[in-house]
């Protein structure tokens, strides 16, 4: 008999704060489209604080999910083999395995739901597949390749990121070029975030500011390297006022060198949802970060972004975006924070696929592959 949405279902994987972003805009394209596929969607528990993740659902308007596996914190192995185990077990209490179970990114969760799914003979897509950083001293470059290795359909967000597929030996058969479903949330959510008053409520309306985010080990973990990184900030605020949402990570690092305060114009606050956060990026004069996501967003946005880290899996935001990668020594971020306030900032330019109308293509491919 011909396919149906009651028997073709659809497991999408959530469980960190970049997850929510991908997995939204298929949620509203499956909704969309009822004839395609039943989904389900399981929150693994990688992010369980409410402003990192609770809050994220009601924003986006996600659904509340269909299990919860509660994998709370931990250290990476700790955390991929909770995970691991508790998706398995969900699997395995299904009244029949999924058509497919479809992950997103390069957290732990995904690795971990992928090797479980794979296991039990139940096909994989990746989404974001093929972005490469080539540091394998990141944990979330190991978690890709990992991942790439054993999906069986990879979708892929930017150019760089087939090539870098077809250079690993990956048959064009389980390759598909969908775009970037951060921007359709982002195209999504920019009105609602425009009619916000954050800015307002941070003392900051009708001023030029700079945003910063910082989670990464490689800047936060290292206590030297975080005090002249709070140095840096500080000689920076002195020529545009800084907002520090500070992820828990960075608090608790900041709080463990004695620092409560940065600067007078370093205006640190506490983690923000994502409509306040996309509110700041759109009116920041730019923005010092080392996440992934917001390399992306101020891409398109067109927001200059320096970005505190070696290297990064989304070279596309340098080429043809507005990012540009600080590796070493943070003071060097000065000059380009001078040369953006001069109005010499990078502007960017389109980028294919970053159109809002990611989802559709990726609902395309999965009703093409899983038939």
């Amino acid at each position: 008999m011909p396919d149906t949405p009651l028997h073709r279902h659809l497991l999408l994987v959530a469980g960190a704060r970049p997850n929510f972003m991908k997995i939204a805009p298929l949620v509203h394209e499956l909704r969309a489209r009822p004839r395609t596929f039943r989904f389900t969607l399981v929150h693994t528990g990688q992010h369980y604080d409410e402003k990192m993740s609770g809050v994220f659902f009601a924003q986006l308007g996600l659904p509340e999910p269909d299990a919860h596996l509660g994998a709370g914190g931990g250290t990476h192995g700790q955390q991929t083999a909770r995970i691991l185990e508790s998706f398995e077990k969900h699997l395995l209490g299904l009244p029949e395995p999924p058509t497919g179970v479809l992950v997103a990114g390069d957290v732990n969760s995904t690795i971990a739901c992928a090797l479980a799914a794979v296991k039990l003979h139940i096909p994989v897509a990746h989404l974001e597949a093929g972005l490469r950083s080539r540091d394998r001293g990141m944990p979330e470059e190991i978690n890709r390749l990992a991942t790439d290795a054993i999906s069986d359909l990879l979708l892929v967000s930017e150019p760089d990121g087939e090539t870098n597929l077809r250079a690993e030996g990956v048959a064009d058969g389980r390759i598909r070029y969908v775009g970037n479903l951060m921007i359709d949330t982002l195209v999504r959510q920019l009105s609602a975030a425009a009619r916000l008053s954050t800015v307002e409520e941070l003392g900051l309306a009708g001023k030029p500011f700079g945003l910063v985010t910082l989670h990464r080990p490689s800047n936060v973990d290292d206590a030297s390297r975080l005090r002249v990184l709070a140095n840096t900030l500080a000689r920076v605020s002195r020529r545009l006022p800084l907002l520090f949402p500070l992820h828990p990570r960075t608090r608790q690092k900041l709080a463990a060198l004695g620092i409560a305060t940065i600067a007078p114009a370093v205006h640190l606050v506490e983690p923000l949802p994502y409509l306040e956060l996309l509110s700041l990026q759109r009116q920041a004069s730019l923005v010092i970060t080392d996440s992934g996501g917001i390399q992306e967003e101020t891409s398109y946005l067109g927001v200059p972004c320096l970005t505190l880290r070696p290297s990064t899996e989304r070279p596309v935001t340098i080429t043809l975006g507005t990012n540009i990668l600080i590796p070493g020594d943070p003071t060097d971020m000065e000059p380009h924070v001078d040369a953006i306030l001069a109005g010499r900032g990078k502007t960017g330019g389109p980028i294919p696929g970053w159109d809002g109308r990611a989802a559709s293509r990726v609902v395309d491919a999965l009703d093409e592959v899983w038939r």
